[in-house]
C-alpha cells in the first residue's frame, strides 16, 4: 500500500503560476498527475516514470512540467496559467513501470494509489 500527500495549489490569476508537490510513502514506479473540474470526467495530466521519461496531456504541453526525485517525490510546475485549468488536481502513482508509456496517454485505470487532492483556481 502507498500513500500519497499532495501539497501546494491554490489560487492565481491567468498567465501565473503554481507548483503542486506530491510525496509517497514508498517507492513508486510511476507517478502521475490528474485533475477533475465540475462536472466533468477525471483527466490525466501528466505521468512520469521514475527514471525520468514523461507523458503529457495535448492541453498542458508546453506549459507544465512534470518531474519526480528518488522515485517518491514528484513536481508538477504549471505556468501560463488558463481558467480551464481551475479544477481538483490529484497525485497517483503505480508500482508498475508500464503506468506511464510514451504515446498511450495518461490513463487513471493504470494508477492504484491516490491523494486527496488539492484545489487549483485559476481567474480570468
Amino acid at each position: 500500500q502507498v500513500q500519497l500527500v499532495e501539497s501546494g495549489g491554490g489560487s492565481v490569476q491567468a498567465g501565473g503560476s503554481l507548483g503542486l508537490s506530491c510525496r509517497a510513502s514508498g517507492y513508486t514506479a510511476s507517478m502521475g498527475w490528474f485533475r477533475q473540474a465540475p462536472g466533468k470526467e477525471r483527466e490525466g495530466v501528466a505521468c512520469i516514470e521514475s527514471h525520468g521519461r514523461t507523458t503529457y496531456a495535448d492541453s498542458v504541453k508546453g506549459r507544465f512540467t512534470i518531474s519526480i526525485y528518488s522515485a517518491r517525490n514528484t513536481h508538477l510546475q504549471m505556468n501560463s496559467l488558463k481558467p480551464e485549468d481551475t479544477a481538483m488536481y490529484y497525485c497517483a502513482a503505480s508500482l508498475s513501470g508500464t503506468s506511464c508509456s510514451p504515446g498511450s496517454g495518461v490513463h487513471s485505470s493504470d494508477f492504484p494509489y491516490w491523494g486527496q487532492g488539492t484545489q487549483v483556481t485559476v481567474s480570468s
